[in-house]
């Protein structure tokens, strides 16, 4: 979810190669992790509930995605038909119980990224591309959707089943974190989402940073997510250093024990 043709463009990349700007150095990975994530939710029937995001204009903009109404009709220079069919996510969605996010086919996918000018002539993309995008796209959010969870164990005791509310692409806003990084000569991210979170009540924003990670690992994953609560709120700055602290305090307790094993060992 989020920005669709952007998320498509890096995948396409991976997939039906183009020129790319190497001059920044990669994103370096996270240290330690936060903790674990709080219970999942019972598997339950995932009726359809909407589609993924995507900056758009318009006048009839769904407000809970950034998307307009759903686009399965084929586009008119189309070189192959593409499958309508769409995966239910795990991203439970706010409102409405047993209810949960929908991805777009590989047809609305193919639309979005028309919308947003990209032009099949310009690649060698053959049908399996986008199967293989799709699959790509879906990864990055189940894999964001997961680190959300992580942060909101923090708060299991006041909500057990945080639900996404909103949410929305932001390709070229880059966040201060990702900017400082920048000047520090690593790469920018490839695309970011704002996500809010309906935390039994209260929503929460999440800011995800995607940076490319390489090569598509054989479960279709190769982003590099940065996702943290923003900065707009007491509650939001504390978790961040707790989580800091936890991820220093665990650091240096690997390197103690490290230390020790090597001087045994000697």
């Amino acid at each position: 979810m989020g920005n669709l043709a952007t998320t498509a463009q890096v995948a396409a990349a991976e997939i039906v190669p183009i020129k790319q700007d190497n001059d920044k150095k990669p994103h370096p990975p996270m240290v330690g992790e936060p903790p674990p994530e709080c219970p999942m939710h019972q598997k339950k029937a995932k009726p359809v509930a909407s589609e993924c995001p995507i900056n758009a204009g318009g006048d009839d903009i769904n407000p809970l995605n950034m998307m307009p109404a759903p686009n399965q009709q084929p586009a008119p220079d189309q070189p192959f038909p593409l499958p309508k069919d769409r995966q239910v996510s795990t991203i439970p969605k706010a409102g409405k119980d047993g209810e949960f996010w929908v991805y777009p086919s590989q047809q609305m996918f193919w639309n979005a990224m028309l919308r947003k000018g990209w032009r099949w002539k310009d690649e060698d993309i053959k049908p399996k591309d986008m199967a293989d995008i799709i699959k790509i796209h879906n990864a990055n959010n189940e894999q964001a959707w997961q680190e959300v969870l992580k942060w909101e164990a923090l708060h299991a005791n006041e909500c057990t089943s945080p639900r996404l509310k909103s949410f929305g692409g932001k390709a070229q806003d880059y966040s201060p974190r990702a900017r400082i990084r920048s000047w520090m000569g690593y790469e920018l991210p490839f695309d970011r989402h704002d996500w809010i979170v309906d935390r039994c009540g209260k929503d929460v924003r999440y800011v995800i940073d995607y940076y490319d990670g390489g090569a598509v690992d054989p479960a279709y994953k190769f982003a590099l997510l940065d996702v943290r609560p923003a900065m707009d709120s007491f509650e939001n700055v504390w978790d961040r250093m707790k989580v800091a602290y936890m991820r220093w305090k665990y650091a240096s307790e690997i390197s103690a024990a490290q230390e020790a094993k090597s001087s045994s060992a000697q």
